[in-house]
């Protein structure tokens, strides 16, 4: 994405979140919020603090993040929690078993992005490396997983110092390559229902890039979509561009390809069902006079429904190759269209159980502290978890990261604020992990609640 930052906002965003997330005493409003779990984070805030800095400046890519893994199976080892270390990769599983009762999943996620950070934070990311593909990029924790796995320590500790409070299992879980789309799927294929307890109720939460940081938002149904990434191959007929009658132009196809794609939601789509279909990159040819043999085009795809996703897949290689056909192109050209395997299922919140969560949390906090927002056409590979069993009660929310004058300034429109994924994205860190870490270890009560 890209983001347009004024003056403005691109000081606040290298200066206030700094301030705020060395300064324990905006992290928990104990004279608003007294309670016996909020002064325990605020008194652990400093220790919470350099952990969130030490994840922020050492990122990992997905599938790679055996440091991160290894330092925090550590932390969890010491608070005597059974822990299994490369789950799925280098996912980590640790289980605490308290008598008989619900067994509890709760995740964060651990891998950072390919990208180059620009927040000015004095903990940036200085770290480099080359994905898969060979690029050479910055590594960047630009979707939050650092506040992530900071708050899932922290319930981890509050939860195992507060075991008489509580009965049941605990499954808490590192996950891999949430990025890509696949760590909850190497995490269940290496046995994650199989070699530990079963769960009966899955808890997440992911910052957010819209909301106030320390609020609260939830969205009981689907929450996040299906993400599916798409390549379309526009084969052709290369030649000389001053001789264009002796080619199959596969740019002009591909042209053609796009403009009818948009047609895919716009008329064929109900429009009480969103969708997106859009075209990321279109790649073809090296030089000016030469017609290429072939084009790529790379596309995302959203949508809720299995039935949705399936229509609009197949909508995507009808239109490849009636487009083909109607530019003339043989059989044995026709385009390719490969769903790559980077599915992410939509994450759903089964109604019920979100509205019980939800009250849970608006009894424990201030009024309008947390709300009910709408569904978002962004990808979490969370909803694996309830996917893989549906009896189970799952529950992933919000937790806002954006500073109180960058909210304001936004909605006087002033600014623009920076989404999950840019350069820029620096949460006001010390208010995430202390509501994240409050509101899992309340629900965490309430789901392994004693009689």
């Amino acid at each position: 994405m890209r983001h347009a930052l004024t003056a403005l906002v691109a000081a606040s965003s290298l200066s206030s979140p700094s301030v705020a997330q060395t300064s324990p005493t905006g992290a928990v409003d104990a004279s608003a919020r007294p309670n016996e779990i909020a002064a325990t984070i605020a008194s652990d805030m400093d220790g919470l603090m350099s952990l969130y800095r030490d994840l922020h400046a050492n990122p990992e890519l997905s599938e790679q993040e055996s440091a991160t893994a290894a330092k925090l199976a550590r932390r969890l080892k010491a608070m005597k929690f059974d822990v299994t270390e490369k789950v799925g990769g280098t996912g980590v599983v640790a289980v605490m078993k308290n008598g008989s009762g619900p067994v509890l999943l709760i995740r964060a996620d651990m891998d950072g992005l390919p990208v180059t950070e620009q927040t000015g934070l004095p903990f940036a990311s200085k770290v480099r490396t080359k994905t898969a593909e060979g690029v050479e990029t910055g590594v960047m924790h630009a979707c939050g997983h650092d506040t992530h796995m900071t708050a899932f320590i922290e319930t981890a500790r509050l939860l195992s110092s507060m075991k008489n409070r509580w009965k049941g299992t605990l499954v808490m879980i590192l996950q891999p390559a949430e990025e890509v789309g696949r760590g909850a799927r190497l995490m269940l294929e290496d046995g994650l229902y199989t070699r530990f307890p079963r769960p009966t109720h899955a808890l997440a939460f992911h910052d957010a890039a819209n909301l106030e940081a320390g609020k609260i938002g939830y969205t009981p149904g689907y929450a996040l979509a299906n993400v599916d990434s798409v390549d379309i191959l526009v084969r052709g007929t290369g030649g000389h561009g001053a001789y264009p009658q002796t080619a199959r132009d596969p740019i002009v196809l591909g042209a053609r390809i796009v403009s009818s794609l948009q047609t895919l939601v716009s008329r064929e789509q109900d429009p009480l069902d969103p969708a997106v279909v859009t075209v990321g990159s279109f790649m073809g040819g090296a030089k000016h006079n030469i017609i290429p043999d072939e084009a790529k085009l790379l596309l995302t795809v959203r949508s809720y429904s299995d039935d949705t996703r399936e229509k609009l897949i197949r909508g995507i290689e009808r239109i490849a190759r009636g487009e083909a056909i109607a530019a003339g192109m043989p059989d044995d050209r026709m385009p390719v269209v490969t769903v790559k395997d980077e599915f992410t299922p939509a994450a759903y919140n089964p109604p019920a159980f979100a509205n019980q969560m939800a009250d849970r949390l608006k009894a424990h906090f201030p009024d309008g502290a947390v709300m009910e927002v709408k569904s978002s056409m962004g990808g979490e590979d969370f909803g694996r978890y309830y996917r893989a069993d549906k009896s189970i009660n799952s529950f992933i929310f919000w937790v806002g990261g954006v500073p109180a004058d960058q909210m304001a300034q936004a909605a006087a429109g002033q600014a623009t604020l920076p989404s999950l994924h840019s350069p820029f994205w620096a949460p006001q860190a010390d208010k995430v992990i202390a509501t994240a870490s409050e509101a899992m270890t309340v629900l965490a009560l309430d789901i392994l609640k004693r009689d």
